[in-house]
């Protein structure tokens, strides 16, 4: 395909229309709710269209997992029409329309940067940097299809004579399995950083490969996501990680030096050949999550990033251990706190997150105490089986006969009978005495829980 001019304008791009007929979007397969957006806007006199990701997988034989709509009218025409619409977005105006939990999101097309008009609800500022702060400039649909991001996403679907619309050679880009950024790259990750991240998600998830161009620029301009709110880089990590195609992606993300902005703690500990216990269990956790998802099976970000976490978490309490005097469980908790708050400096890990890798964590000091009814109240707490999990694979990986025995007399009890469990409880005989020593001037104990 002949690639276009960076510069040129939307009106010189040459517009391809697919009728119904020869492409296998059917109405069949778009959401009630979005049908409904897209007719009621189209018979109250307004242009509207299917676009981004929901056309694109649509195309691919894909179930979409969101609709998205653009359209001429503004937000507060789309509100006026829509009695359950609510507008969002200071840098991106946007009009959701409620359909309880179903939500069809509605975008008024975009205009280019360099327009900026006088009237405030329609402006454009951007940081020094290139990132775009305010963006607002509303346009044509082919101005629209020249501002997206990658040409794959920028197929419209009209409700009005069920045809594609390509205005920037799309479905060349998606029948060949090209990744391609519409515009100048460099310019437009500077715009938007998250960009690259983007490019990478959609090249592991849809098996596809990232143009040279669109490539080139990623590795020097990875340092531009420090800019980027942290709890917006936890929603990308989610999406880049959990996508079925984590271990891909993660691989990706290391080529093109973006593995660093998101996890600088992990990425410190990674060495020439990749065989440190820590970089194991990365790489099995995510091939583990890729698993579950693969086989519709549910997982949880906090097992995720307590698995990836967990070394530089241990690595961590050893050295406050020995050069603080602090006892090792006050340590490892102490370590706890700080992992979790350097890691929300780049991602920022919602609470209710780093609350139960907290659990996950100290429970691998717990699971080697299984004495009298302790092991029992262990399989009671709520995240007994993500530890239990977590422990698992620390075995699997650390060349260690007490992990490994721990790990095959857990898996007997959890399968056991009351009675049989008491045995087994009862084998293990008394419980170890405990010496105290002392240690840098400081009381800590020996045979410490988890070493």
């Amino acid at each position: 395909m002949k690639k276009k001019s960076a510069k040129a304008k939307p009106s010189d791009s040459q517009i391809t229309v697919i009728p119904r007929e020869q492409h296998p979007i059917s109405r069949k397969d778009i959401s009630d709710n979005a049908l409904k957006v897209l007719n009621r806007l189209n018979k109250s006199g307004f242009e509207a269209y299917l676009v981004g990701g929901g056309v694109r997988d649509l195309l691919l034989h894909k179930k979409p997992k969101d609709f998205d709509i653009a359209t001429n009218a503004t937000p507060e025409q789309v509100r006026t029409l829509f009695r359950n619409c609510r507008l969002v977005g200071r840098r991106f105006r946007l009009a959701h329309i409620m359909f309880g939990p179903d939500v069809i999101e509605v975008a008024t097309f975009r205009g280019p940067h360099d327009q900026i008009e006088s009237n405030d609800r329609n402006q454009s500022h951007k940081a020094q940097s290139g990132m775009l702060l305010r963006d607002n400039i509303f346009g044509s649909v082919e101005e629209d299809a020249a501002r997206r991001d990658f040409t794959i996403n920028s197929l419209y679907y009209g409700i009005e004579d069920f045809a594609l619309r390509d205005y920037v050679g799309g479905m060349a880009d998606l029948n060949a399995g090209i990744i391609r950024l519409i515009g100048d790259p460099e310019t437009r990750y500077r715009e938007d950083p998250v960009r690259m991240l983007r490019a990478v998600r959609f090249a592991s998830k849809l098996d596809m490969t990232i143009e040279p161009a669109t490539a080139e620029p990623i590795s020097r301009l990875a340092f531009l996501l420090k800019d980027i709110p942290p709890a917006r880089l936890f929603e990308e990590s989610l999406k880049l990680l959990q996508s079925g195609q984590g271990y891909k992606t993660y691989r990706l993300l290391r080529k093109y030096h973006l593995f660093q902005p998101l996890f600088p703690l992990i990425q410190r500990g990674f060495t020439q050949h990749g065989d440190t216990p820590m970089e194991k269990l990365l790489v099995q956790v995510l091939k583990h999550t890729d698993f579950r998802l693969q086989n519709d099976k549910r997982v949880n970000p906090s097992f995720l990033f307590a698995a990836m976490l967990w070394y530089p978490m241990i690595e961590h309490a050893e050295q406050l251990n020995q050069e603080s005097g602090l006892r090792y469980k006050e340590a490892f908790s102490v370590a706890i706190n700080d992992i979790c708050m350097k890691q929300c400096g780049s991602i920022a890990i919602p609470k209710r997150h780093t609350t139960t890798m907290r659990e996950i964590w100290l429970l691998q000091l717990s699971l080697p105490n299984r004495h009298g009814k302790h092991a029992n109240r262990l399989m009671e707490h709520p995240k007994f089986r993500a530890a239990y999990d977590l422990l698992e694979l620390r075995a699997n990986i650390e060349s260690r006969n007490d992990l490994k025995e721990l790990v095959q007399w857990w898996t007997e009890f959890q399968q056991s009978t009351p009675t049989q469990q008491r045995g087994m409880i009862a084998k293990l005989g008394n419980r170890p005495i405990r010496r105290k020593t002392r240690h840098r001037g400081k009381f800590t104990r020996q045979n410490r829980d988890g070493d």
